[in-house]
């Protein structure tokens, strides 16, 4: 089946990663890349690349148009510790933009929309370990409010007007690619920055702190596996719990100085403590393994190995590494 693909956010964490990926699937000039101020990567020019407003559904409309997109991929939004800062503008891209986009999509005979959702919408409430696909959602934080309202959004959607509207509530996510963007999560990137520049890194949670992990891509394969699933086999259209691993930070930093001789890991709690302990350490996704087939291919130790010999090389390339 040929596609034709809006990728809004390209320049964010996943989507300089998902855009090449797409377009490696379907063509380079079928995946349309969207960014806002970033300028974004060299990936993201070897295809079509539009600058695109989510807050403005004009400009969305006729980007669909324009491209004649079938397929959209919303990636835009702010994340958790960064929308804590701007609690309103976090409402105001995550929840306008993602209102317009379905609106936009519903209007122009797009087929199938993708929107991550997060275990940010999990608020203290829930089960510390294997939270399961459905419990009370009361997150504490503005991103965790967007994200259950999004789901919500995303489910009306799909009921009032037919549209194939698909989630995945993402754990944290580990790139080799994409610098840390303002996630709570973000510190298990920063850690492989700091072990290869300095041989040293400070983390902003305790060395206790357990949460959900996955690499980067597995999140890629889960994303396009769920598009790609027959409508038969994506029941749900709130957002699918997706899990890979957990460790704590102690754990990730005690793996990477297996493999970085003389790694010293500091820890100094701040404001984003306050977070990572109002979410589960671990999540249940049996209803995506079960509907339509999910399963990752990484393990913690399979993931330190892949991000250093990865980024690794690249960094001392640049002369950033010890």
């Amino acid at each position: 089946m040929a596609h034709r693909v809006l990728v809004t956010g390209s320049a964010g964490q996943i989507g300089a990663e998902l855009v090449p990926h797409l377009r490696g699937l379907y063509g380079s000039d079928s995946v349309v890349a969207a960014i806002h101020r970033s300028p974004g990567g060299q990936s993201l020019r070897d295809g079509p690349l539009v600058t695109l407003d989510t807050g403005d559904q004009a400009a969305v409309s006729a980007a669909l148009k324009e491209h004649r997109i079938d397929t959209v991929y919303h990636l835009a939004a702010l994340l958790s510790a960064t929308g804590e800062k701007d609690p309103q503008l976090a409402w105001t891209v995550n929840m306008d933009g993602l209102r317009n986009v379905l609106e936009a999509s519903r209007t122009n005979g797009v087929s199938r929309v993708f929107w991550p959702s997060s275990i940010g919408a999990f608020g203290p409430d829930a089960p510390r370990t294997d939270a399961p696909q459905n419990v009370p959602l009361n997150p504490t934080t503005m991103y965790g409010v967007t994200k259950v309202a999004g789901e919500l959004l995303c489910n009306y959607y799909h009921g009032k007007y037919g549209l194939d509207v698909r989630c995945l509530r993402y754990p944290g996510l580990i790139s080799n690619v994409t610098p840390p963007g303002g996630g709570t999560t973000d510190y298990a990137v920063e850690i492989f920055y700091e072990a290869i520049r300095t041989g040293a890194y400070t983390c902003f949670l305790r060395e206790d702190t357990i949460l959900p992990m996955m690499y980067m891509p597995d999140a890629l394969k889960a994303t396009v596996q769920l598009m790609e699933a027959p409508g038969s086999k994506v029941p749900r259209h709130l957002g699918y719990n997706l899990a890979a691993f957990s460790f704590s930070a102690g754990e990730l930093a005690a793996a990477i100085s297996k493999r970085v001789h003389g790694f010293k890991v500091s820890y100094s709690p701040d404001s984003r403590q306050k977070i990572a302990d109002s979410w589960p350490q671990s999540i249940d996704d049996t209803e995506a393994r079960r509907d339509w087939g999910w399963k990752p291919d990484y393990d913690l130790g399979g993931m330190v190995a892949d991000m250093l010999a990865k980024l690794g090389p690249r960094l001392r390339a640049e002369g950033k590494g010890v």
